[in-house]
């Protein structure tokens, strides 16, 4: 069933959209009111250490799981099978480090900043709004604008807690969007039973390869290990995510807010692959993007969806909300984590005599500031193309040496900075190594295993040739000729991109310690005990012996970088 001609938005759809939207700004308006007695900084960016473990749970989810899974992860499951489903162990173990190591130091050093600068995500709002909008109808630069708008008046006027409270929205229309799509598909085949069927019969239901080649794309061992090292770097370490669980009341509430978030996780990505199975059991026999009617696959969500749903006014809005709102959520993250890494670490070091209300008006105005940095930032990335995508997976090869830095720094006592920003710096090499390679020369389709489809039943063909075939074997490359590969490109260059992370960690612990040990670090000083994660912060252990882990190191690394 593949139409080629759709409908825009319909009246309704725009209602529901906008609706979200003044939602949100209305979040940021209201805590504004509630709070205006407090000014102080720690009530804005951190909502006055008062959050309870479910609304930051719901922020955290929303922050990391959010535009992307909503239009990524069910082309994922579409092309290449329900191996997704396997990141819910890769939660399990990164929720477990998160709570029962990280957390415990930074909530007891009571920081506001985990790290002096941090790259933002706001580049990622481009690529989700032109996917939404060759379905929609909706003007790019109209939509890059509200979304900066709308940002900046709610993490100007409510700080953290409004960014907080407007995540829980955000996540409930996100997990709606996914419920509408799954519900429509099971009444079009037949019942849930029929997709489950369809997605057995083509495959998509065989996730678990425990393979243990390190250059196949996804295997058990691929996304447990390496999966589970890229997602404690991303909770672990980022301001965003660190933002989050220190804001709350207590010690407790805070590890809660870590293992409630893991379960949302869970409801997450099964909502998002299970969406992409429905996909592939309506459009099994006849494959939009082999057919010619959307060019990436980052668009067969936002197809579907104005395929199945157009005929009911205002789901369609749903859908596109539900997108949007992960949009909201990451940018707004982006700016109040910034705007707290600014005056934490540039601002308040400078200037030690600010009144709190002058506090208050530089949060607010470093909020507008990167609010309008966000709107420019995504025009200048429309321009850009495919490089942006190139860009952003190098991006994402960053986070396995930064949290190398950190865990040499909170591991290993002789560590010294002189180590770590060496090993850092090689985990960096190696990792944008292997990465931009695997740009150039992709995997073949042998390592990346997609699955069949087929156009045998499409109405209008980009060929006569009615046969099944298996799109996408590779990515958007830079290579000029795909004929010439060199010896590493069927090695190196072939590793599993959830390996990069774990690459990048362990280069840099490796490294570092050498370097360190040679340039003097086994003679490091004696440091507060409060530096130190101790064993009783673990849930298996209760007495008040320390583990012999340095975190001023790392602080004094990464404010010299």
């Amino acid at each position: 069933m593949v139409n080629n001609t759709f409908a825009t938005f319909s009246v309704w759809d725009y209602v529901v959209f906008a609706g979200i939207i003044l939602g949100a700004a209305g979040i940021g308006l209201f805590q504004a009111i509630r709070g205006r007695k407090e000014t102080s900084s720690a009530e804005f960016l951190l909502g006055g250490r008062q959050m309870t473990a479910v609304p930051v749970a719901m922020s955290l989810t929303a922050s990391f799981m959010s535009g992307i899974t909503v239009i990524g992860t069910p082309a994922e499951a579409y092309r290449f099978g329900a191996a997704f489903w396997i990141f819910g162990f890769a939660y399990a173990i990164m929720s477990i480090i998160t709570a029962e190591i990280f957390v415990p130091l930074f909530y007891r050093l009571g920081i506001t900043s985990a790290y002096e600068v941090r790259i933002s995500h706001k580049r990622l709002i481009i690529i989700k709004v032109q996917r939404l909008q060759r379905f929609t109808g909706l003007n790019l630069w109209g939509v890059l604008i509200a979304t900066g708008a709308v940002c900046i008046v709610y993490c100007t006027l409510g700080g953290l807690k409004a960014v907080i409270w407007t995540d829980v929205l955000q996540m409930v229309i996100m997990l709606a969007g996914f419920v509408a799509v799954i519900a429509r598909g099971a009444v079009l085949q037949g019942g849930l039973g029929k997709i489950w069927e369809d997605a057995r019969n083509g495959g998509r239901l065989e996730a678990f390869d425990f393979d243990p080649d390190p250059l196949k794309r996804h295997t058990f061992w691929t996304i447990t290990i390496g999966g589970s090292i890229m997602w404690v770097s991303i909770y672990s370490i980022n301001q965003s995510q660190v933002q989050r669980y220190i804001s709350c009341k207590t010690l407790t509430h805070a590890k809660m807010s870590l293992y409630v978030n893991m379960v949302g996780l869970w409801v997450t990505v099964s909502l998002a692959v299970f969406s992409g199975l429905t996909m592939y059991s309506i459009y099994k026999n006849c494959d939009p993007f082999t057919n010619g009617d959307v060019t990436t696959s980052d668009q067969l969500l936002p197809y579907l969806v104005m395929d199945i749903l157009a005929a009911f006014p205002g789901i369609p809005g749903l859908f596109v909300a539900a997108a949007y709102s992960g949009t909201l959520s990451t940018v707004s993250s982006s700016i109040n984590a910034l705007v707290a890494v600014t005056m934490e670490d540039f601002i308040v070091p400078l200037w030690k005599n600010l009144s709190p209300k002058q506090v208050t008006w530089l949060n607010m105005g470093l909020s507008v500031f990167f609010g309008g940095l966000c709107i420019g930032m995504a025009g200048v990335a429309s321009l850009m193309g495919s490089v942006l995508q190139a860009a952003l997976s190098i991006f994402g090869m960053i986070s396995g040496p930064l949290l190398g830095l950190y865990l040499l720094g909170m591991l290993f006592r002789t560590t010294n900075s002189t180590g770590g920003l060496i090993g850092m710096i090689i985990g960096l090499v190696l990792t944008l190594w292997v990465g931009i390679g695997a740009q150039i020369y992709p995997p073949t389709a042998e390592k990346t295993n997609p699955l069949p489809l087929s156009i045998e039943n499409c109405n209008r063909t980009i060929s006569q040739n009615y046969t099944t075939v298996a799109p996408w074997t590779s990515p958007v490359t830079l290579a000029t000729d795909p004929t010439v590969r060199p010896a590493l490109a069927d090695s190196w260059y072939s590793l599993s991109y959830l390996y990069f992370c774990l690459l990048g960690t362990v280069s840099t612990i490796i490294s570092g310690l050498v370097i360190s040990m040679i340039t003097g670090g086994c003679k490091q000083e004696k440091l507060n005990s409060d530096l130190f994660v101790r064993k009783s912060d673990l849930i298996c252990f209760s007495s008040k012996s320390e583990v012999r882990i340095n975190f001023y190191c790392i602080g004094s690394t990464v404010n010299s970088i």
